[in-house]
Formats: structure tokens, sequence, C-alpha cells
């Protein structure tokens, strides 16, 4: 999913663009509202972050200009002008959804997650259904699974991951096979980056994550769900 980040602070900015990409999507960056344009009409993203406050254009500036071309596309302010007023004219803008600095990475990552799921529920025709694997029902328009009636949070990538064993149930996957379905063929791993991920995937959809079911290890070769 493709995300559009327009943010003047470097910091912020490229802080934002890591916890995304840690969530899975696919980031676009730029420091002022010309090139937010520029990026919005060349990129066609799924949904936009926007500041304020940024050189040439502002934030409400590009939002109205996005909003006349696209009426349907989540639109989040992420901005330092935390007076009411400005929340006002954000949403009369058409924002979806308005985060004031400083903000903490859990805040952003609900946030971000919400704006998913309604971009998922307006496609609703074209969304994945829900699936089974092995006693957890996994919702990809949540970005849940669960295990009975308990709910269980999912990033996007998290989606990919479960979406691509189940796909392929009985394969051996190796770490390239992975990496290049749910990081993008463009993304250069750590060697530790998927062993850290799936860890921590399994203590969160697995029953015994020491004993798992879904997602096993085949050592020497790579990952495999039985089905």
């Amino acid at each position: 999913m493709k995300v559009l980040l327009a943010e003047d602070d470097e910091l912020t900015r490229q802080g934002l663009a890591e916890v995304l990409a840690t969530e899975g999507y696919e980031v676009t960056q730029v420091a002022d509202g010309q090139a937010a344009l520029e990026s919005f009409r060349s990129a066609r993203p799924e949904f936009v972050c926007l500041d304020i406050m940024m050189p040439g254009q502002s934030g409400f500036d590009v939002c109205r200009a996005i909003r006349a071309a696209d009426a349907d596309i989540p639109i989040i302010f992420i901005s330092a002008k935390s007076e009411e007023i400005d929340k006002v004219v954000g949403f009369e803008l058409g924002a979806d959804d308005f985060i004031v600095k400083p903000f903490g990475v859990r805040e952003v990552v609900a946030r971000i997650r919400a704006v998913t799921r309604r971009c998922y529920a307006s496609h609703a025709a074209e969304a994945p259904r829900s699936f089974e694997m092995a006693g957890l029902r996994v919702v990809p328009t949540e970005l849940r699974a669960y295990r009975g009636e308990t709910g269980i949070e999912l990033s996007l990538r998290d989606v990919r991951i479960l979406e691509l064993f189940h796909r392929r149930a009985g394969e051996v996957l190796d770490r390239n096979a992975i990496f290049n379905h749910c990081w993008g063929e463009d993304y250069f791993p750590n060697s530790r980056t998927l062993d850290q991920h799936i860890s921590q995937l399994r203590k969160r959809i697995e029953r015994d994550p020491k004993s798992p079911r879904i997602i096993r290890t085949v050592h020497g070769a790579g990952y495999r769900f039985e089905g």
C-alpha cells in the first residue's frame, strides 16, 4: 500500500517513514507542499499524511487540491498546530484524522491502521476474505486475527506474511521468497530482520510460540505452514 508523507522537518519525516515502512507500507517522502502535489499526481498513493506548515503550499492547500481530484483518498494531518480551529479547518477540508505533535509511535500506528481498514472497506469487493490457519482466523480487511473471540492486532506486513504462508501451505519458503513478497524486491534486509519479525509474530498468533503450528522453522531452508 502506497503512502505519501509530506513533512518539512527531516527528523520527524524520517521517523514517520520508518514507522510506516516497519508496518509494511511503501512510503514516498517529500518536504514541501508543491512536491506533495506533484508526487500525488505521479505516485497515486492510497492515502496521504500531511504536515500543515510547509514551504510553498501549506498542508491545507495541498489537502484542498487533493480533495478536488479525489474525494475518497484518506488524508491524515500531522501537525504541531493544536488549536481547535486548525482541527476544524482540517476536517472541513476533508481530512480523515488529525494527529498533534509530539506524538507516540503507538498512536501513529493505531491511526494508520484505522486508515488502512477504511481503505480496505472502501474496496470491499476487491479485498481478500478471511482464512484459517491452525485455529487462527485471519481477517485482512480488519488487520486482525482471531483465536476464538480474542482479537489480535496485525500490521499490514503481518497480514502479507500470513497470506503468503496460507496460499503456499506445505511449501518451504526461503528468506528470499518471503522478503520479495512481504518487503519488496528492492529491500535489502539485515540478516536478522526476518527471524526477529517471525519471532514477534509467533508471540501474538501461536498458542505456544516455542512449539509453533502456523509458522514452523525448517532449519537451513526457511519456514513452512503445514496447512
